[in-house]
């Protein structure tokens, strides 16, 4: 089958991603004929960056990146850009494909001219369940094989977790954390959210300079536009001195904007010029101040349903959320639970200077029963509780565990003993 026959026409860009140069060299051979404009890059993260620069309809992306795990990056791709079509390559020689005899059995021969966007979709949607072997001596299209297992990815600065959601988590901080790229940082309250800013920071090149935090909740809307853009002497009353306010104070840094939900209307314009132009106007000054500030933002809130209800504006929701990253709530990552438990109750002790106690069988069970919604930030309460009422022992037991949500936990309890636990 020639290549004619299972690309239909490509109106847009094709963009290679692949560390391997025979690879890349074998799509620009199979796509010659006039296929549209086609771009290389030899890594995840520098595909991201092309993707958002331009307009692009195929990706080839090869699953052995230097610096991403392939199928986290097929997910980020599907979410932010669902108009283009992601066909899967394999640089390993070694992989266990099917013949091309199967594979052309498995996709037919469609034809190339003709075809309406919604037929030019289908073919792509099936050619993206491909990879094209650089073994051969021209590219041949071949079953996908079994993907391959995740790589295990270290936890976050201060974070604790091996679950899946929490390996993803990891895997696509590290990722943006080096760039200068504005994150969004979602999640129930007591993920864990400022956890996840705060490792942005340290990961990246800013480490070393200013880290500010911005509570848009906490801050009475009167004084807030003051605390992020500064002001002058005398712009309003009660100014008998002038302040930088909390961006032009993390310059060179990183600004952590949290609760950003809640940021009012009439700010909503201002912070949005601050993002797009990289400077601030303080209160009661003309002069505009250019500033070098990283943003990450966090809110427990669903940004888009306020973005519907007119309490959000759009064209700043869609900058703050250039990267999104959600945190998985504590009942989603269940097999964490003991582990993060035996954490708190380690802090707990070496804070007192004792030696810390052991979950009892019962309170492990009691602990892994209960549905958490006040996720990481429960957990912990409940463990400093049990470690005050446990009076020195050594073993954390049933009766010592206390939780917020009373008839919950009874219930729970009322589980355990009918299952003679």
């Amino acid at each position: 089958m020639t290549s004619a026959a299972i690309f239909p026409s490509i109106t847009g860009g094709v963009l290679v991603a692949s560390p391997s140069t025979s690879l890349r060299q074998q799509v620009r051979k199979s796509l010659h004929e006039g296929r549209g404009p086609i771009h290389e890059v030899q890594g995840g993260a520098d595909a991201l960056v092309k993707l958002e620069s331009g307009h692009w309809q195929l990706l080839f992306l090869d699953r052995r990146l230097p610096d991403l795990d392939a199928e986290e990056l097929i997910e980020i791709i599907k979410r932010r850009f669902p108009g283009i079509e992601v066909v899967l390559l394999d640089s390993d020689s070694s992989a266990p494909f099917a013949t091309k005899g199967e594979a052309q059995r498995s996709w037919g021969n469609p034809p190339t001219q003709g075809f309406s966007a919604a037929e030019r979709g289908a073919s792509a949607r099936a050619v993206s369940s491909a990879v094209i072997s650089s073994a051969g001596e021209e590219a041949g299209l071949c079953l996908l094989p079994e993907p391959l297992p995740a790589r295990a990815v270290a936890p976050l600065p201060g974070m604790i977790g091996e679950a899946k959601g929490m390996q993803r988590l990891y895997r696509l901080t590290r990722l943006v954390a080096p760039r200068m790229t504005t994150v969004m940082v979602s999640g129930a309250t007591g993920t864990g959210k400022e956890l996840v800013a705060r490792a942005i920071h340290q990961l990246s090149g800013r480490a070393a300079k200013a880290w500010a935090v911005v509570n848009c909740a906490a801050i009475p809307e009167a004084l807030l536009e003051s605390e992020l853009f500064g002001h002058v002497r005398g712009a309003f009353t009660g100014a008998v001195q002038g302040y930088a306010g909390r961006i032009h104070l993390a310059q060179g840094g990183t600004l952590f904007l949290d609760e950003v939900g809640e940021l009012p209307l009439s700010l909503q314009a201002k912070l949005l010029r601050f993002l797009d132009q990289k400077e601030v106007q303080r209160l009661g000054s003309p002069e505009a101040l250019k500033v070098d500030v990283r943003v990450v933002a966090a809110s427990n809130a669903n940004l888009a349903r306020c973005v519907e209800q007119g309490r959000f504006r759009d064209d700043l929701y869609y900058r703050l959320s250039a990267f999104p990253l959600e945190l998985p709530t504590l009942a989603e990552r269940s097999g964490d639970i003991l582990r993060l438990a035996e954490h708190f109750l380690q802090g707990i002790a070496a804070a007192n200077q004792c030696n810390p106690a052991a979950l009892g069988p019962q309170a492990a069970r009691l602990l892994e029963a209960h549905p958490w919604p006040g996720n990481v930030r429960e957990l912990q309460q409940v463990m400093e509780r049990a470690s005050i009422l446990a009076e020195g022992g050594d073993q954390i037991r049933s009766e010592h565990l206390y939780f917020s949500t009373a008839r919950r936990a009874g219930m729970a309890r009322e589980e355990l003993a009918g299952a003679n636990i």
